[in-house]
């Protein structure tokens, strides 16, 4: 890395599997390659469960966000907010002051057009520091970073009211089962709550062999679409030329207009490990 700037990413989900369902693979090639990443989820996920009491959730999930950071190699932070997450000044103010002290190249979070409502707030509390975070006396306790980020959204499928727009995409072949480590960190999510809230309420992962949960695990990145599949395709060639018509899986990114702004070639590059 000595002769390569080290760059630093910062991804904010609103609860803790959702940064790596939708950056794992970025942010395991990042920190392979040297660069700094940390993940931040909002809120403390602590609603994602059918049995489990709130508080219980709250600390299954912390600790499982913490597994899938020593798999990737990054810092995991989880916020101790509980779902019904709001876009208050103070919270606006938190997450500024996590990201100056990080100091990030780009920060990546959800569009605001999202069906959940913690992501949605998290959106807005992101997105709402773009400007201000090189404003000196917001967050007067806290030094301005020395390079004015660049914001980005990840990938979702929401249409309305306008559909996702592939600035960026980073395939992610040769790390998919260090995702998939990731997500199988996550066991409270993956193997009990999302499949019975998605109505597979006799659901039993028990049942399963270690290569059966890898595919129900696959099957599940392909129904969020982070996929190589459709309107992804497109992205990959244009970035990847030839070989992108045989890639699998990528994560891919739209720059927020709220931010600096990098052309559209540079911010490619910039997004690749």
């Amino acid at each position: 890395m000595s002769e390569q700037k080290v760059k630093r990413l910062l991804f904010f989900g609103a609860h803790p599997d959702d940064c790596d369902l939708l950056c794992g693979g970025t942010a395991v090639q990042w920190a392979a390659a040297g660069h700094k990443v940390k993940f931040v989820s909002v809120t403390s996920g602590d609603t994602g469960h059918q049995t489990l009491s709130r508080k219980e959730t709250a600390a299954v999930r912390e600790k499982e966000a913490a597994a899938s950071g020593r798999v990737a190699g990054i810092e995991y932070q989880v916020l101790d907010h509980p779902c019904g997450l709001e876009p208050t000044t103070a919270n606006r103010y938190e997450l500024l002051r996590i990201i100056r002290r990080f100091a990030p190249d780009v920060v990546i979070s959800h569009r605001p057009c999202d069906y959940h409502p913690d992501h949605r707030a998290a959106a807005r509390l992101v997105m709402d520091t773009a400007y201000i975070v090189m404003v000196p006396h917001y967050c007067e306790d806290t030094v301005l970073p020395p390079v004015t980020p660049i914001y980005a959204y990840c990938r979702d499928r929401f249409e309305d009211p306008r559909p996702f727009r592939f600035d960026a995409a980073v395939c992610f072949d040769g790390v998919i089962e260090k995702k998939l480590d990731m997500l199988d960190c996550h066991r409270s999510q993956f193997y009990e709550w999302l499949p019975w809230i998605e109505g597979f309420r006799d659901f039993d992962a028990s049942k399963m062999d270690s290569a059966q949960r890898r595919e129900w695990l696959k099957r599940y990145l392909e129904s969020c679409r982070i996929s190589a599949a459709g309107p992804d395709r497109d992205a990959l060639t244009a970035i990847y030329g030839e070989a992108g018509k045989t890639m699998v899986y990528a994560e891919t990114f739209e720059q927020s207009p709220y931010s600096r702004h990098l052309p559209l070639e540079e911010f490619r590059r910039f997004m690749l490990p």
